[in-house]
């Protein structure tokens, strides 16, 4: 079950939220100065992974993110939930992740992502990419993740589960206007 949250702007002018039916995510928010753009929550079922990295793609592509970065945000995303199903839930399929968006003002533009969980937590200076000489399958996400973002930032949530931080800033020169499309 993925369900949606998103700021609208009534033709009035003033602001109001829409949403779906949706759990409270936990508390405290990764950034409580402002509610985020867009909030998701789903299952720690990786049959969902596809629409989130639709909607990642999508909504990095408004913010004026070229397709190859849209596809390389859309991956680190992607690692970072495969890495919660797997690791933290144990791939168990009633864990709960919160995804939360944020479009970056100011200089430079950008996009954060916050991925918060309930799952077990680690010692965040423990998460290392694997070594790139050791070939096998698997073990590639932390070194794609610190790969893609410009910034990574892994930290315990009290009392349980983890809050990972990305973000993602447009190169200089690019059209980061919202995109009416």
């Amino acid at each position: 079950m993925i369900r949606l949250r998103y700021a609208t702007m009534p033709s009035n002018g003033g602001s109001r939220t829409s949403t779906g039916t949706i759990q409270t995510p936990p508390t405290p928010m990764a950034d409580t100065s402002t509610e985020p753009e867009v909030q998701l929550r789903m299952f720690s079922q990786p049959r969902f992974l596809a629409a989130v990295r639709a909607l990642v793609g999508t909504m990095a592509q408004r913010l004026g993110f070229t397709e190859m970065q849209c596809g390389q945000i859309s991956l680190a995303v992607d690692e970072a939930l495969c890495n919660v199903i797997t690791h933290g839930y144990e791939r168990r399929p009633d864990g709960q992740l919160w995804i939360n968006f944020w479009a970056l003002e100011g200089e430079p533009t950008g996009l954060k992502i916050v991925i918060e969980d309930l799952a077990t937590q680690v010692d965040p200076d423990d998460i290392q990419p694997r070594d790139l000489d050791d070939i096998r399958p698997g073990g590639l996400g932390v070194h794609i993740i610190r790969e893609v973002m410009d910034e990574v930032n892994w930290e315990r949530r009290s009392p349980k589960g983890m809050r990972l931080t990305m973000i993602k800033r447009l190169q200089p020169g690019r059209n980061s206007e919202l995109k009416n499309e």
